[in-house]
């Protein structure tokens, strides 16, 4: 019985897969129409992709950089701070975007059908964009401070592909849970807001006393921000406990896609 059950699990889900690929078109052009529409009418455009994290970046600098002086070991703290900052700026993008992107389209879920899923994972495309930018802000930022970049940046696209995973793992649990219990579209931003705070963005995890490490940790992106960071800046090795964050955005991602698949049966009905 158990093994007709994991075989019927692995049949759903790759049919959902090939489901999918089948509505790529469809995705693209909600990737871009999202993409469109987000900077349509702006005098700014793709700038404002920078201004957000760097209005953030310099209270960072002022409080945690200057004022407190956290010990960055020896790497620059706009360095140090940017590099979590950019990571932790594109997963409250998708986890907020991906969150309320199926109320968002309630009106084309009641009219036609297509893979639900395709909506939360256009937003992830659409952050990439501004993660890219961000992306080449902190290399004229290394430029700036001379900061050669560390020879762990091999393991950087391993840590993008952990951000869009942890990030697409909170936000498909959200969008199928915001359908059901409206409330969490009031919960996603405070999240963002604690989330800034609990996770080595503006210091690191080692200032974390050990006994509060694991649960430090259970929170996704604290491993996988440590990680980037440590791709980019390099240091010491990353810590065991760092391992932990990489299995809790494992298991949240596809748990998440099990649950969005059981909801999309009756999506239609209670959007």
């Amino acid at each position: 019985m158990q093994k007709l059950i994991i075989d019927a699990s692995k049949k759903s889900i790759s049919i959902n897969t090939k489901e999918l690929f089948t509505y790529k078109d469809l995705f693209v052009i909600l990737a871009y129409r999202d993409l469109r529409v987000r900077y349509a009418q702006t005098f700014l455009g793709l700038l404002w992709a920078v201004i957000q994290p760097l209005f953030t970046l310099l209270i960072f600098v002022l409080v945690f950089g200057k004022a407190i002086k956290i010990d960055t070991g020896g790497v620059p703290y706009p360095i140090f701070a940017l590099s979590g900052l950019s990571a932790w700026t594109y997963f409250a993008f998708v986890m907020n975007q991906a969150g309320n992107s199926i109320v968002g389209a309630q009106n084309m879920i009641q009219k036609i059908y297509f893979p639900r899923l395709i909506i939360p994972l256009s937003k992830a495309v659409v952050g990439l964009v501004d993660f890219i930018v961000t992306l080449l802000f902190m290399a004229g930022l290394m430029l700036w401070y001379q900061f050669a970049p560390s020879h762990n940046l091999f393991f950087l696209p391993l840590f993008i592909l952990l951000t869009i995973i942890a990030a697409l793992g909170i936000g498909i649990w959200l969008s199928a849970l915001t359908i059901r219990y409206r409330d969490f579209q009031h919960i996603v931003p405070f999240m963002v807001q604690i989330g800034l705070y609990a996770t080595p963005i503006a210091y690191p995890a080692s200032i974390v006393p050990s006994e509060y490490q694991l649960l430090y940790h259970i929170n996704p992106m604290a491993g996988v921000v440590e990680g980037f960071r440590w791709s980019i800046t390099g240091g010491s090795s990353l810590e065991a406990v760092a391992y932990v964050s990489f299995g809790v955005a494992i298991v949240l991602f596809i748990s998440s896609l099990f649950y969005f698949r059981k909801v999309e049966r009756v999506m239609a009905d209670i959007v």
